[in-house]
């Protein structure tokens, strides 16, 4: 799935900033013996990864490559804790406290933009369930054994072919995702996170929620960055090339490569997002024009008169190809 154009210094930076984490599988035809998912079940699934304590490593393929982590999820009396642990390749750490999100490098804690993250692995579905209804036909795929665990897996079958279907294997007992894999429209496998060890409840080590808890709040050693970056503007960019049933869900203007002026439009369809970045022609030379893959995200940049458009997405290269081609000024 890898173009051979080298757009991975680009690729990283503008995935950083639209999107972590998210899973998607592409257009699978449902057999005889699917049976339409209740939305009673699905919304048990959907609020599973935020209610249920659990601890184990999950990894995530794209492609040959294989990433590892171990993520551990507490609700307490003050919300939800989440640590995410990279466990190879460069060394980091993610903490979540409800709506708030640290970055931690082990040389420094810096707290990150959340407008900018979107919910990872199993955090899946949206606890609002009208667009996924709107643009998806959720299915019951069979069951099976995830890390030891019995799971009902579902099909998330997109109405159209401008998106993937999504696929997850939920815990039967607590409605916890504990799979999910993507295909492309060979049923191939593009993309995929599965749990290989998991403990949900029960007793485990909780001791760095108080360490966390003394670090978040600035504790010595620990440096902080800014809470946020980027306000709020109606920018006067249009996409006329949007898939039906994708909704924007933020539109900012903030910094990117030093001082420089970057407009970023969010769109999503209740499981896969698109974002938008657009900013003067030559501003950053640091990726190569065109398309680009990883994994289930594609990744498109093109120049356009004195711009510089970025589009990538959880979709299809047809998709962000018809989206970058439709982007046009409608301000004054």
């Amino acid at each position: 799935m890898e173009n051979s154009l080298d757009v991975k210094p680009a690729m990283d930076g503008i995935l950083c900033a639209a999107l972590l984490g998210g899973l998607l599988l592409a257009t699978v035809p449902a057999s005889a013996e699917e049976r339409q998912v209740s939305l009673d079940w699905l919304k048990v699934v959907a609020f599973a990864a935020h209610q249920t304590d659990y601890s184990g490593v999950f990894v995530y393929q794209h492609g040959n490559r294989v990433e590892t982590s171990r993520i551990t999820h507490v609700v307490e009396g003050d919300g939800e804790f989440e640590k995410l642990e990279k466990l190879d390749g460069p060394k980091y750490e993610i903490i979540r406290h409800d709506g708030q999100i640290w970055l931690n490098t082990g040389q420094r804690m810096v707290q990150v933009d959340s407008r900018q993250m979107r919910s990872g692995f199993p955090a899946l579905l949206p606890e609002q369930m009208s667009a996924l209804k709107a643009n998806y036909h959720a299915r019951e795929a069979g069951q099976e054994r995830v890390a030891g665990y019995d799971t009902q897996a579902i099909l998330f079958q997109p109405k159209d072919s401008l998106r993937y279907a999504h696929k997850i294997w939920a815990h039967t007992g607590s409605g916890l995702p504990l799979k999910a894999a993507v295909l492309d429209d060979r049923d191939r496998a593009v993309e995929q996170y599965a749990f290989t060890q998991l403990q949900i409840g029960g007793e485990f080590d909780r001791s760095w929620i108080k360490q966390g808890a003394a670090e978040l709040h600035g504790s010595e050693g620990y440096a902080r960055g800014p809470a946020s970056s980027g306000s709020f503007v109606n920018s006067g960019w249009v996409v006329d090339g949007m898939p039906v049933g994708f909704r924007k869900t933020l539109e900012i203007q903030r910094p990117m490569h030093g001082n420089v002026p970057v407009t970023q439009i969010v769109y999503s369809d209740g499981l896969s997002a698109i974002s938008i970045f657009i900013e003067p022609a030559g501003a950053s030379d640091d990726g190569a024009k065109g398309l680009s893959s990883r994994g289930a995200v594609n990744l498109c940049r093109k120049t356009v008169d004195e711009h510089l458009f970025t589009v990538v997405g959880e979709v299809p290269p047809r998709t962000v190809m018809q989206v970058i081609d439709s982007i046009r000024y409608n301000g004054n």
